[in-house]
This record gives structure tokens, C-alpha cells and sequence, in this order.
């Protein structure tokens, strides 16, 4: 056991997140000059410098790979929209937001290709899950109703909103569409539940 690895767990090797991490950046900068559906698993590895099969060693297909050189989309997703402590401004978004939806923008394609429209696909579902767990763990620990059923609306709104801005279905600035969708989430949090 590694010092600093929870009791019973192996701290990862570090050779094993180099060659991750030289995987993914591989990814991202052929993904910045051809669609990933144009992406070979010899080329990438040759661009990473490691072997096609050390590439399985690691993953099962290119989409696995690309879902995990973006999953760092989600955590900033996740990361913006909790940006904020106190009382948040409902008019005003925290600024971690506008500079996500801005920031996204060099790899749009394959952003593209790892969802579809309403939130689908492997991106959009892996950003759901993270943000209605994060959400549902926030609104739980401040006492709030219905911690379940907001965190899925707000997971739902949120990665619907960003993969259909993705896919041309909303057209709007970064800074605009991160005002629009903080104000409409502001209101899920703040809407009363009520049983008839």
C-alpha cells in the first residue's frame, strides 16, 4: 500500500497515468484537425508514442479514450455551477460559468460527437450523473426538500442546454446562454414542491 491511498487500495501507478495522459492529449489534438470518426488507433498511438497494444492495455475503443480526455468538461461543468457561496445572485451567473461555456469552444466537434441532442450519448449521460450526484449531495447537506428530484431536474436541464447549444439547436453567445441557463436553474432550485 502507497502512503496517502485509502486503507485497501492501491495508490494508481504513476507510468499508468503517463501514458493516459499522453493518450488523451494525442486525442484532443487529433480531434483539433479531423473528426474523431476519421481517427485511427495506430496513428494515435504512434502520436503518443506507445504501442497499439499498450493503447488496449489501457482502452477498450477510441471512444472510451475520447470520453475520458473530455471527462475533464464534466468536472468543469459540475465545478461552474457550483461556483458560488452564500446566497446566489439569481440575475448574475458565477463567473466560473460564462468562462466554461467560453472555454469549451476549441473542441466543440468532439464534444459534438459525445452527445446528442437533449443530453444523450456518453458525455452528456456521464455529465448527468456527476452533476445530480454533486447537486443532490449539496441540497441534502443544506437541508433542502426534495434533494432527488431537484438534482435530476438540474442535472437534466443543464446537460440538455449544453448538448443542444452544442449541436447548433440554440443559438447564443458563451456569456449569454451561461446567464439564461443559471437563471432557469436558479428558479429549479427555488421552485416549491408541493403534494396535492
Amino acid at each position: 500500500m502507497t502512503p496517502g491511498a485509502p486503507a485497501g487500495e492501491r495508490a494508481p501507478d504513476p507510468r499508468t497515468a503517463r501514458t493516459r495522459e499522453r493518450l488523451r492529449r494525442a486525442l484532443l489534438d487529433e480531434c483539433a484537425r479531423r473528426p474523431l470518426e476519421e481517427v485511427g488507433v495506430a496513428a494515435l498511438a504512434r502520436r503518443a508514442g506507445v504501442g497499439r497494444a499498450t493503447f488496449y492495455l489501457h482502452y477498450p475503443d477510441l471512444q472510451a479514450l475520447a470520453v475520458d480526455a473530455c471527462a475533464d468538461i464534466v468536472r468543469n461543468a459540475v465545478d461552474a455551477l457550483h461556483a458560488w457561496r452564500g446566497v446566489p445572485d439569481p440575475r448574475v451567473p458565477p463567473p466560473a460559468l460564462p468562462e466554461f461555456f467560453a472555454g469549451i469552444a476549441p473542441h466543440t466537434a468532439l464534444y459534438r460527437t459525445l452527445t446528442t441532442p437533449g443530453g444523450g450519448g456518453p458525455l452528456g449521460e456521464l455529465l448527468h450523473r456527476e452533476l445530480r450526484e454533486r447537486s443532490r449531495a449539496e441540497r441534502a447537506l443544506a437541508g433542502a426538500p426534495e434533494p432527488e428530484l431537484i438534482a435530476s431536474a438540474v442535472a437534466a436541464t443543464f446537460a440538455g442546454v449544453l448538448a443542444d447549444w452544442l449541436h447548433g439547436l440554440i443559438e447564443d453567445t458563451p456569456h449569454s446562454l451561461a446567464t439564461r441557463v443559471w437563471r432557469l436553474l436558479v428558479r429549479l432550485h427555488g421552485t416549491p414542491i408541493t403534494s396535492d
